[in-house]
């Protein structure tokens, strides 16, 4: 009787996998006591020892055996664990969720290269929540960027021209903020593109809104086999999570790739002109700015041809206060302001009397040192009118290996109500070459000792084995010298440029 009324299912089985006894629990169980559950008969056929777990209609049962020796019956008692069971799954799918968080997090947040973060998101919806995915962008002009990835294959980008009121949701998804709720379509109602490349199958298809910073972002078209309009509870959990996700790692990418392109199109500005003759005399520069992978810094260089004035044109080569972007927008302002004084190069005084007026109006201390050269071939010859305002004098490489150093100073520009400077005019041979050169040559600290510049007597020194080279390998030659005498060391700002007249003079209309 004791067994009779216990509020646990009871079945004895028999060694044939019978149901021999059940008990009023067990009777009451769906489908009676007539048939041993198949996963139990397995357990008893295979694992008798050990308890087993299965289903019994919508509910979870646990089974623990109690043998009775000598006749091959065992005893099964059965607890009902569908909470336990019920809370497990959760936790296991909560626990899958974050995981998948996590990944995506990291996934997203990888690049910041617009392309490829649309590449990770179409990916990992495949991935965690559809058959395929679309990625599609706010429009940019006449145009919509979308990104498509179907199962175990590439994603792909294509433009698209149509109106994105053509998918239903999808003009919503677009322009919303905070995000709608998920659109679910019948695959009928996708339009052509959507569909395009779609593995066959397709049952649903629902349209989910990335949110980006105060703007959407764009939207994510997922196209599932399931006909349910429905995600399971662990993809509901999932969903709004990797939308966030993904329209946060849009927005940055997008973000970053406006940024760079706005950086690019105003460095393309800064960045020294790429010269090698100018009205028939060579002209090389380099450039190399102090910051790792910095592009521009406190030095510069340009290189002026003076219209209307036959065969002559203006060298300048500086070095402003301050490194990095601070030099470098002060570098921008002074050129330009180079630039719009050329009708009054043939005047290097007057030249310098503007710039440092400008300079002086200007918030804070902000000054440059300057070298210009004035440049007219006259024939198979070259004159250099040098002028040097707080700069390092620049170096005349004769042919024959002597190394001259230009008689011309200055103060340097902005600092001073009052400029003065002395020019020197140099007359260059064919197979003569002038440099000038920033600082950062002369003042390079390495070599054995690690602390010791680079110096005006070496750079004499090496110029002198120059002798006879064209104007690009000179520079060249300066800079790596500079560059291996620091080493790995800490690096200035450096500039070149070697101005060299060609052994053989130019043919007659050749400029």
């Amino acid at each position: 009787m004791a067994r009779e009324d216990t509020p646990y299912p009871m079945l004895v089985v028999g060694a044939s996998g019978a149901v021999e006894e059940a008990n009023a629990a067990a009777r009451a169980l769906p489908g009676g006591a007539r048939d041993v559950p198949a996963w139990l008969l397995r357990a008893h056929r295979e694992h008798p020892g050990g308890p087993a777990c299965g289903p019994v209609g919508e509910r979870i049962f646990e089974a623990h055996p109690v043998h009775d020796d000598g006749t091959g019956r065992v005893e099964w008692w059965l607890v009902d664990v569908t909470e336990r069971h019920r809370a497990g799954e959760a936790l296991r799918a909560e626990r899958d969720s974050l995981a998948a968080v996590i990944e995506v997090s990291s996934r997203l947040l990888s690049t910041l290269n617009l392309d490829r973060c649309l590449e990770a998101v179409v990916r990992l919806a495949v991935r965690h929540l559809a058959d395929a995915a679309r990625v599609v962008l706010p429009r940019h002009g006449h145009r919509h960027v979308v990104a498509c990835c179907e199962a175990d294959e590439d994603a792909v980008h294509r433009d698209l021209d149509h109106d994105a009121g053509s998918m239903p949701g999808l003009a919503e998804a677009l322009r919303a903020f905070p995000p709608v709720p998920p659109r679910w379509l019948d695959p009928s109602e996708a339009p052509g593109w959507v569909m395009r490349d779609a593995p066959e199958g397709i049952g649903s298809v629902v349209v989910l809104a990335l949110p980006g910073y105060g703007l959407p972002a764009g939207a994510l078209i997922l196209l599932r086999r399931s006909e349910t309009h429905a995600f399971t509870p662990s993809e509901g959990l999932f969903a709004p999570l990797f939308a966030a996700r993904a329209g946060t790692a849009i927005s940055i990418a997008r973000l970053y790739a406006e940024q760079a392109a706005i950086t690019e199109t105003l460095m393309a500005d800064l960045l020294p002109p790429v010269v090698t003759h100018v009205n028939g005399v060579e002209v090389a520069g380099r450039y190399r700015a102090a910051g790792d992978g910095a592009l521009v810094g406190g030095d510069f260089y340009d290189v002026h041809a003076i219209s209307g004035a036959g065969h002559r044109s203006l060298v300048v080569l500086g070095d402003v206060s301050g490194k990095g972007l601070e030099a470098a927008v002060l570098t921008g302002k002074i050129r330009n302001t180079l630039r719009a004084l050329l009708p009054f190069a043939d005047d290097h005084q007057r030249v310098l009397n503007r710039l440092n007026d400008v300079l002086l109006t200007a918030e804070g201390p902000r000054y440059v040192t300057l070298v210009l050269a004035g440049v007219e071939r006259r024939g198979g010859r070259v004159v250099l009118r040098l002028t040097s305002a707080g700069h390092p004098p620049p170096m005349i490489v004769r042919l024959d290996g002597r190394v001259q150093v230009a008689r011309t100073r200055g103060t340097l520009i902005g600092l001073l109500e009052h400029v003065t400077s002395v020019t020197e005019e140099v007359l260059l041979e064919p197979g003569d070459t002038c440099v000038l050169y920033s600082d950062g040559v002369i003042e390079a600290r390495g070599g054995p000792l690690g602390g010791e510049m680079f110096g005006d007597e070496r750079l004499e020194a090496e110029l002198r084995r120059c002798a006879g080279m064209p104007a690009d390998a000179l520079a060249e030659r300066v800079q790596m010298l500079a560059s291996q005498w620091a080493g790995g060391g800490e690096r200035d700002d450096l500039a070149v440029v070697a101005i060299g007249v060609p052994r053989e003079p130019p043919r007659e209309g050749q400029s």
